[in-house]
């Protein structure tokens, strides 16, 4: 039972990461788009970011997560609190 809780749990996990480097990739394609200007230089940029981000230092992905969020809901948190105004 212990040896299928594992494999099943590690297989989650392995198809979460999956998917979460997919969604990095996006994101910092669409980020690249925009900072970059070119489409080509932007893809390029990305896929070795991610490339370098998975194979190297694959707990990362994680640290990404964590990124994308504090982007996404941290900005407005910081307003609020105002923080850094003197």
């Amino acid at each position: 039972m212990t040896g299928f809780l594992l494999s099943y749990w590690g297989g989650l996990f392995e198809n979460l990461e999956i998917a979460l480097i997919l969604f990095f990739f996006i994101w910092l394609l669409s980020w690249a788009k925009g900072t970059l200007g070119s489409a080509k230089l932007a893809v390029l940029f990305a896929f070795l970011v991610t490339y370098l981000t998975v194979y190297s230092y694959r707990e990362l992905v994680w640290l990404t997560v964590l990124l994308f969020l504090f982007t996404t809901f941290g900005k407005d948190l910081f307003e609020k609190v105002q923080i850094f105004k003197g």
